[in-house]
This record gives structure tokens, sequence and C-alpha cells, in this order.
């Protein structure tokens, strides 16, 4: 059988992990298996439908007929609305040429590096962090990334940064941050955004820039008195180096509608357009009609947002405390206190342990595929956000998690760390 050689990043991109992962916990679950399925970064829409205001106007919509190609950088109405929303919600001023719309964050982020990064440019990222090594990985950039500590709730520090500032042409940022649901500090951002300040004021007029993308797509999601902060409000000044990355996705459980924006220089905006329209990645029309009007109705997005919070915060707390009482019980778990975002950080600290039919759990996919096959809790290992593959930190989303199953789970959880000698 013959070989097909294909380009070098068909040849060497990694496949999802987590959708791998997802192909497996598919299998058990239709073999009959109930799985406490904590792995996705979505929402079942029977638990978190999208606001009943949006969805009517969608079908609004379509039923006016708006269903060919949109402007290229977004429909007016819509960057309008987006830009009364942020400043609304932020007290961010951009105009609608300073807003580029698409469908969900994705082709954003890849029109940023796109915009940004060349061959051999240097980018920095922390890990744990989303998929910004296969996004380095698609422009051939140099990673350097930034190994954060749960000291610090997995956030980068300033600290950790400066070093690799010189040269380096873009820092990948995300708060809240995927997949941790924590957040940055005040001082923290501002020690970073002082740095990259400094740093382009070294750099010649013919010189790159170093630019901050800063994908903030579920600040809207922060809890117990939690602030969301941001490069511009805290430094005017980077409001010259800062990319922002935003949506519908995740504020108002619609991952599926696929409305994104990016908010950032001018000149950038038009270069990303530029990209996006050869890729064709736009909202559809119809969702960008409805999106900009649902927006503009304040009442219909503050009930949804003050509701859709109120339930993720729910499902985040009591999976904390009871990974907090199981802790208190002997057993080698933790957790970090849920900040933001549909993520709960935790750890099982559960390598070298034996199970009850005398296998060791040597390696942390050993731990991982344990506690789905016997507690039924699937969650995403750190290694899969970059970190070390042996971290024995994970990612639970609660995007389908039902409140009622949660003592359930614990239960199960309980007996099968019993197990373990």
């Amino acid at each position: 059988m013959h070989s097909t050689k294909l380009s070098h990043l068909a040849e060497t991109l990694i496949t999802s992990e987590i959708v791998r992962l997802g192909g497996i916990i598919k299998e058990k679950i239709q073999a009959g298996e109930k799985i406490y399925n904590y792995t996705i970064g979505d929402f079942d829409s029977s638990i978190f439908p999208i606001p009943s205001k949006l969805k009517e106007e969608i079908i609004r919509s379509y039923e006016s007929g708006f269903t060919t190609y949109p402007a290229a950088d977004g429909e007016a109405d819509l960057r309008k609305a987006v830009s009364a929303f942020i400043q609304r919600k932020q007290g961010l001023h951009y105009g609608i040429n300073e807003i580029l719309i698409s469908n969900g964050g994705r082709p954003l982020i890849y029109a940023i590096y796109r915009s940004i990064v060349d061959k051999g440019d240097k980018v920095i990222y922390p890990v744990p962090s989303w998929n910004n090594n296969h996004y380095t990985h698609f422009n051939e950039g140099i990673h350097v990334t930034v190994t954060a500590e749960p000291g610090t709730d997995f956030m980068p520090t300033a600290a950790q940064i400066a070093p690799h500032l010189k040269g380096a042409t873009l820092l990948a940022l995300c708060s809240p941050l995927n997949p941790t649901g924590t957040v940055f500090g005040k001082s923290t951002l501002e020690e970073i955004c002082d740095l990259v300040i400094a740093e382009n004021e070294t750099r010649s007029a013919d010189e790159k820039k170093l630019y901050v993308m800063y994908d903030q797509i579920y600040w809207t999601l922060t809890f117990d008195g939690i602030q969301h902060h941001d490069p511009v409000s805290l430094r005017p000044k980077m409001k010259e180096y800062t990319i922002f990355v935003d949506g519908i996705s995740k504020a108002f459980a619609a991952t599926g509608v696929r409305v994104g924006w990016s908010m950032g220089p001018e000149i950038i905006m038009g270069k990303m357009k530029a990209i996006n329209s050869h890729v064709g990645s736009w909202a559809p029309m119809a969702e960008q009609k409805a999106v900009a009007r649902f927006l503009q109705d304040e009442n219909a997005v503050d009930e949804y947002l003050s509701h859709f919070k109120t339930e993720v915060s729910k499902r985040l707390e009591q999976l904390y405390l009871g990974i907090i009482e199981l802790k208190s019980k002997g057993f080698t778990v933790d957790a970090i206190k849920p900040q933001a975002a549909i993520y709960l950080t935790v750890q099982f600290d559960l390598k070298g342990k034996k199970t009850d039919h005398g296998n060791v759990l040597d390696t942390q996919e050993k731990v991982t595929n344990y506690l789905l096959d016997e507690a039924k809790l699937a969650m995403v290992p750190f290694g899969f956000f970059g970190a070390d593959r042996e971290s024995c930190w994970y990612r639970i989303s609660v995007g389908c998690c039902k409140l009622e199953e949660i003592p359930a789970l614990m239960s199960q959880l309980k007996v099968s760390l019993e197990k373990l000698s």
C-alpha cells in the first residue's frame, strides 16, 4: 500500500485530544454505561438553552429572508450593537471599524495569528491554555511556553513572562482562563501590561510591535464578587497593542449559533477581515441580525445572564465542596475555588496507588482511565492543554452537568478512591 505525502502542516498537526477522549466516552455511553461527562466546553441545551428572546429573533430573521452573504467585516447593525454592549458592560470604547464579526472565536484567533505571526516569530503563551500550541504550529512560530502554577491559580505572572518579551511578536492571554476557570488579578495584569508597553517603546518604527491577544470569551461569567479585568481598561495605552476575542458562545450558551467578535486597532481588523473573507468564516446573516437586536434589549440580556450565572455557579460550587469534603477525609484530591467560566480545576494525586485488583496507577493516563472506569467521571487532564503530561490536575466542565446527579457522582467517586491503597 503506497503512502500519500501531504503538506508539512497536515502531516504534523495533532488532532484534538479532547475529541479523541470524547470518542472513548461515547463508546462507553453507547454500551450502556452511566458516564458523568464533564469533558466538553459546551452546553446541554436542555439544561442551558439560549435566551428565548435570541431564539425568537433568529427565527424572525430567517422568516424575514436574511439568508444572503453578510458584509465581510460583519453587518453594521451588529457591530454597532457590540460597540454599545461592551461600552455598557465593560466601559470599553470601540468604533464599528475597530470591530470584526466572525462565526465564533476560532476564526478570529486564527486570523490574529495569521495577521501578526510569521514563520520563526516568537509566540508566548501560558500552559495550561486552550489551543495556543496548535495555532502557533499553524504559523510555524516559535513556542515560548510559560508554565503557570497552582499557587497563582494557574495564571501566568509578569515575572514569568518578562524574560521572554524581547523579540516576541504575540503574547496570547486568556481570562477567565480555559481550562482553569480562574482570572487575572488586577495588579498581575497591570504588571504584564506595563511590561508590554515598555517593550514596545524600545522598538523602532519599522520593527514589529508586540501584540497581546486577549481572549475574554468567558468574561461575563464571574462569581462571588470576582471582577474581570482587561488590558485596555487598566492601561489605555494598551489599546494600540491589544486584540480581543469575544462573542456570544459562552455568555449566552450559544456555542452553535456561531457569532463572535474581535476588537482592536483598525488596521489589524482590516487585515483579519481580508484573511477571514478568503476563508469565508463570517457568521450567518440571520444570526447576525438576531444578535444585533438581542444585544440592544438590555433587560433580556441582563435577566438571562443573572439566571445563567446562578445556575452555572451552583454546579461549580457543589462539585467544589464535594471534592473538598473528600480532601478533608484524607483522600489525595483538591480543587481551586470556582472563580469564573464553566470550569472547575481539580487535582487527583493518585499516581503510584494500587487498585483493588493489584494494578499500579503508575502514569497519569492510568489515573484518568481508572476514574473513568470506576467512578464513571470523565474529565480533561491539563496535559491536553499543553501542560506536563504527568500533571495531576484536571478540568471539569459543568455545561452538561445536572445538579441532581452530583451527590451520586460524589458517592461513586468516594467508593472508587476507597478501593485504592
